[in-house]
């Protein structure tokens, strides 16, 4: 027999029938719901039952409604005529997607294959199955049109980071607007020295002495932070060792910030950031060192210690500071955050244990462990390569180095310090004389200041004013009027100028400069 579409399958099917136990009763329950009684052949005592209402039985869904009561002699069953039991094979490749119910292939029903094997999508768009790989390798993708392969993990991994600039400023040391070499460091000299914004500071009263100095990398001592791009550092050379340390005494080199350049860490909130701190640290002396965080606003801080494992090599050190959700940071210029490397630490900061995570800054808990890197006048210990990210990073995926230009960093620098460069004759400021024993210049700093700026100078007497075609070398400089961007030179001669005419401010001795301070 022709048929339009698919030949249906010829296979026997049975009709479901339903034995009932009878009772005194007119009304049964139907295991298969019906439409009517026409569903159904009732057989009552073997014989058939002749449908309807005005005959021997009604059905609806599940209730069959007999005209006249059984008994419970009775014997009864009901085929369902439009209910059949069929088992049917299924012809080749006459299956759907739409014939299958969601999620029912199992695991069990895929075919056996390797473990590690990978099943993707070939050229002919069927499955396909790649063989496992090597141990190590990743699974790459070649883009549309092209088969996955295992591959090698050799190619460079691109980090990001929220901040433009780096948060520490001049983290490789090459800016020293004050000075190359300092020596006699200790006693008192807490403050800034040599390298821009990197500050020493001393408790107590230690008696160990050193020199400071910006000092240059090579191949020959740098090793790896040469390798990597770093050719200058800030090297403490100790020049007078102390091995016994009062209990109240410590050294540090640090760097403080800004609140608002900590806005980064998110600190004080909810989605508050971790901080990582890289550096490249070079030490005569070996062992267990420290490094701390302090949040100067709220009396936080927060300890982490390093190793350094071969003495006079360079090692790259990573550490990971947790994250602090208490005391957001008011968005201004005054201290926020400072970063504080240890060179050595009494027992009122060795007493306790160290404090890995942020809380209120307690002594003992400060700089547990720390070695003495002044108990030796053979002890140098050198910096480079500073960076302090948002985020947690690993050594290897850490963001690299942000390396400024000579001048960038300069400019960054001149916000808390400038130093004027001295020539023979140069003019520094342009103004009036104000009578005939004065001259007030104006002086515009190189870059807007942090704060109004604490101002000095070489020397009283190492200028000179040109008025007209006077020359006369001062007897005082003084500064009034000044703010962030600019300051009012007042220079004194002993006589000779005229008042109302223009004024030069000029060097005098060959070595005269005019500072700027506005550190934190």
């Amino acid at each position: 027999m022709p048929y339009i579409g698919n030949t249906p399958a010829e296979k026997y099917a049975a009709f479901n029938v339903q034995h009932f136990t009878t009772s005194a009763t007119t009304s049964y329950t139907l295991t298969h719901a019906v439409a009517n009684e026409l569903d159904i052949r009732l057989v009552l005592n073997n014989v058939v039952q002749q449908p309807g209402a005005s005959y021997a039985y009604t059905a609806s869904a599940t209730t069959l409604t007999l005209s006249v009561a059984t008994t419970g002699t009775d014997t009864m069953y009901a085929v369902y005529i439009g209910k059949a039991v069929q088992t049917v094979t299924p012809g080749a490749n006459s299956v759907g997607p739409t014939a299958l119910q969601d999620n029912s292939v199992t695991n069990a029903k895929l075919a056996d294959a390797t473990q590690g094997d990978v099943i993707y999508y070939g050229a002919a768009g069927a499955p396909a199955q790649l063989s496992a790989g090597t141990s190590g390798y990743f699974l790459k993708t070649q883009g549309a049109g092209a088969n996955p392969v295992w591959a090698a993990d050799t190619d460079t991994v691109t980090t990001t980071r929220e901040n433009v600039n780096p948060v520490l400023i001049n983290g490789s040391m090459e800016v020293a607007q004050r000075n190359g070499s300092v020596s006699g460091i200790g006693n008192g000299d807490t403050g800034y020295h040599t390298c821009d914004r990197w500050r020493y500071e001393e408790g107590g009263s230690p008696t160990q002495e050193w020199t400071q100095s910006q000092d240059e990398i090579d191949s020959s001592d740098g090793g790896d932070a040469w390798a990597n791009g770093f050719i200058r550092q800030l090297k403490m050379d100790c020049t007078i060792a102390s091995g016994s340390l009062s209990a109240g005494d410590y050294e540090v080199i640090e760097q403080r910030i800004e609140k608002q350049d900590c806005n980064i860490f998110k600190k004080g909130t909810s989605n508050s950031e971790k901080y990582t701190l890289t550096f490249w640290i070079k030490a005569s002396k070996t062992g267990i060192n420290i490094v701390e965080l302090r949040d100067h606003s709220y009396s936080r801080s927060c300890s982490q210690s390093y190793t350094i494992n071969v003495a006079n090599t360079y090692e790259k050190k990573t550490v990971v500071f947790p994250a602090d959700a208490t005391g957001g940071f008011t968005p201004n210029a005054q201290l926020g955050l400072s970063a504080r490397w240890y060179l050595n630490a009494g027992t009122n900061y060795q007493s306790g244990s160290l404090q890995t995570t942020w809380g209120s800054t307690t002594a003992a808990n400060q700089a547990v462990g720390q070695v003495n890197q002044a108990d030796s006048t053979a002890n140098v210990w050198n910096l480079t390569g500073a960076q302090l990210e948002a985020g947690e990073y690993t050594a290897s995926t850490v963001p690299p180095f942000q390396s400024n230009t000579y001048g960038a960093s300069e400019n960054r620098c001149q916000r808390y310090y400038f130093k004027t460069w001295y020539v023979a004759n140069m003019p520094y400021a342009s103004g009036v004389a104000n009578g005939t024993t004065n001259a007030r210049a104006l002086l515009i700093y190189p870059q807007t200041m942090r704060s109004n700026p604490s101002m000095g100078t070489s020397g009283n007497t190492d200028f000179k004013v040109y008025c007209g075609a006077t020359n006369v070398t001062t007897t005082n400089v003084a500064f009034y009027y000044g703010y962030r961007k600019q300051v009012l030179l007042y220079a004194d001669v002993a006589s000779g100028l005229t008042n109302g005419q223009g004024a030069v401010i000029i060097d005098s001795s060959g070595s005269s400069f005019i500072t700027g301070d506005s550190e934190l």
